[in-house]
């Protein structure tokens, strides 16, 4: 086909990280002719059908979408097939791509990946990226292969990261300039001024996914790095902690001088109770206890007071 000649587009994505990619194609020169996202999931206490945000926002424009269990279903693939793709663009969809769909498009499969390729691959790149303290993240346009985050890169772009960045500060910044690379990745893709380069062999390191392991604070650790946790798992799935036998997440907290056997209660501030750690103290400013809604240390004090020597674990 003549390349100046709109492209046929099949997004594939299906959490909030990807509406952003999706609206934006929806108001480039090339039509996305169908959608496909994870089967919708119960949720909440009354296990309610929830439709995933990339689903809702397909439907609010009419775009055909499918909802398959796996894309190795031959009826899957034959509807796909019937959409003709020239491209195929990939946010955050949620299933690896076999290889008979990654070799059906004209000009094959792109993905819109949270990091700087080839540094952290893989499942959750933004709170790796926090946890590990890195100075930047960033987004990666590559074309898909059949290996984990592993083909070629068609752009890159960087975002500085400072101690006040939470999980969900720089998730909803890289959904937006992930968003903004993409369509001007596509342009220049299609003219040929942007061409695959092939990843680092060096440097190669795998975001796996988040575990219950990840969300328990040690208090034996430094305070810093305690913070660093924090923030990384703030707003989800949380840090946390354990008072008197019961989870406390813990979504905001500061580092002070305090010193003291680590886990336990040393002060109360105005701003939240304060916690001996391993190195210095972390005062408490924002949390949420089981059943209830996230709150201020000082809200939840008023309800639950605390006395010192108190120990967190």
């Amino acid at each position: 086909m003549n390349d100046k000649e709109p492209w046929r587009i099949v997004f594939m994505g299906t959490p909030d990280f990807a509406v952003p990619s999706l609206a934006a194609l929806l108001g480039g020169p090339d039509p996305v002719v169908g959608v496909v996202t994870q089967l919708d999931k119960p949720t909440g206490r009354g296990m309610a059908v929830q439709f995933s945000p990339v689903k809702r926002a397909a439907m609010e424009k009419g775009i055909p979408l499918l909802q398959p269990r796996t894309l190795r279903d031959p009826e899957t693939f034959a509807a796909l097939e019937a959409w003709r793709p020239d491209l195929v663009v990939v946010a955050a969809f949620g299933q690896i791509l076999p290889e008979a769909v990654l070799n059906l498009p004209a000009h094959g499969c792109i993905n819109v990946h949270a990091s700087l390729l080839p540094r952290w691959r893989g499942a959750a790149p933004i709170a790796r990226a926090l946890l590990a303290g890195d100075s930047h993240s960033g987004v990666t346009i590559m074309q898909m292969e059949a290996g984990l985050d592993t083909g070629p890169v068609l752009a890159m772009e960087r975002l500085p990261l400072d101690e006040a960045m939470t999980g969900g500060r720089l998730h909803d910044a890289l959904a937006v300039l992930g968003a903004r690379l993409l369509v001007a990745t596509i342009a220049g893709f299609k003219v040929g001024s942007i061409r695959p380069v092939p990843q680092s062999a060096e440097g190669v390191v795998y975001a796996a996914k988040l575990t219950r392991a990840d969300e328990r604070i040690d208090f034996r650790q430094p305070a810093g790095l305690i913070r660093r946790r924090v923030m990384a798992l703030n707003p989800w799935p949380g840090a946390v902690a354990e008072l008197e036998g019961r989870p406390i997440k813990i979504f905001d907290c500061r580092v002070a001088n305090g010193s003291g056997l680590p886990g336990t209660l040393i002060a109360l501030h105005n701003d939240g109770p304060e916690i001996a750690c391993g190195e210095e103290s972390v005062i408490v400013r924002e949390v949420q206890v089981p059943g209830k809604r996230r709150m201020t240390a000082q809200e939840w004090l008023r309800g639950h007071p605390l006395a010192i020597g108190m120990c967190w674990s």
